[in-house]
């Protein structure tokens, strides 16, 4: 998909996409979102002092998101092979500054060291290297992997970066219903129509970067998650309780530069 045609309608984004050339486009395949509801007060004290933190009904809520990105293209330059596709699984939760809701990644694991250091000098985004193995249904390494061959996606990331203490993220997970796109006002929605994300450069000053994309086709997903360790980096502790599971299998998105916010 072109950018032109994501961009085509763009009514359902809360405000208007930023009035300058956007900077990249990508894709994301094979997304899981995996969330967990917690009391605001202890994610509150998680994040930069000048963010303040979204909820849903009182609660705040952590994603573990572990997928993969193709057809990454940055705007008037030519693909590079090896820059063009991206396997990432990021700890994130939900913020909220001058009406504009948004992602705020506590990090972003990933298995290409250029673009890890790319993104955070770029982006001031914590992205760290980290080890994948995987297998999905779509382009599976074996046509006969036991894995994929009922539509499910075999997913394991161990961060390998010394910059934070390490941790595994490990999954079998698959769609069991049809997609559906999200209504506005369900907490589905809140969890994911989120078209900016928010980080902050080591002087704590704060940046918004702009997303678009077209609405979420979501479906219910089930997943055997066997490791699950890469928020206790942040000092995290997930529930041992089931998260709230949804499936993606493809959105195409644009990215705008971020920008810096005077608060």
């Amino acid at each position: 998909m072109r950018a032109a045609e994501i961009l085509r309608t763009v009514d359902q984004r809360p405000w208007a996409p930023p009035n300058r050339p956007w900077a990249m486009m990508q894709v994301w395949r094979n997304l899981l979102f995996a969330h967990w509801p917690l009391p605001a007060a202890t994610i509150r004290d998680l994040l930069p002092p000048n963010l303040p933190l979204d909820t849903y009904g009182g609660d705040a809520w952590v994603g573990i998101v572990p997928f993969r990105m193709t057809g990454i293209h940055l705007h008037g330059l030519p693909d590079i092979a090896p820059f063009t596709r991206l396997l990432e699984c990021n700890v994130r939760t939900y913020v909220n500054v001058d009406g504009k809701p948004g992602v705020y990644f506590f990090s972003l694991d990933a298995d290409n060291r250029v673009e890890v250091e790319v993104a955070r000098a770029w982006y001031h985004l914590p992205y760290f290297k980290a080890h994948f193995a995987y297998a999905f249904p779509d382009t599976p390494s074996d046509p006969a992997d036991p894995a994929v061959l009922d539509g499910a996606t075999r997913y394991s990331v161990t961060r390998s970066d010394r910059r934070l203490a390490t941790g595994t993220f490990a999954a079998r997970y698959r769609p069991i219903a049809p997609p559906v796109q999200t209504r506005q006002g369900t907490l589905e929605d809140w969890l994911t129509a989120r078209y900016c994300l928010y980080t902050t450069d080591r002087r704590g000053r704060l940046y918004r970067g702009d997303i678009y994309h077209q609405p979420w086709q979501l479906q219910a997903a089930e997943a055997e998650i066997t490791q699950n360790t890469l928020a206790d980096a942040h000092d995290l502790r997930l529930p041992d309780t089931a998260p709230l599971l949804h499936y993606s299998r493809r959105l195409d998105m644009v990215a705008w530069p971020i920008t810096g916010i005077a608060l």
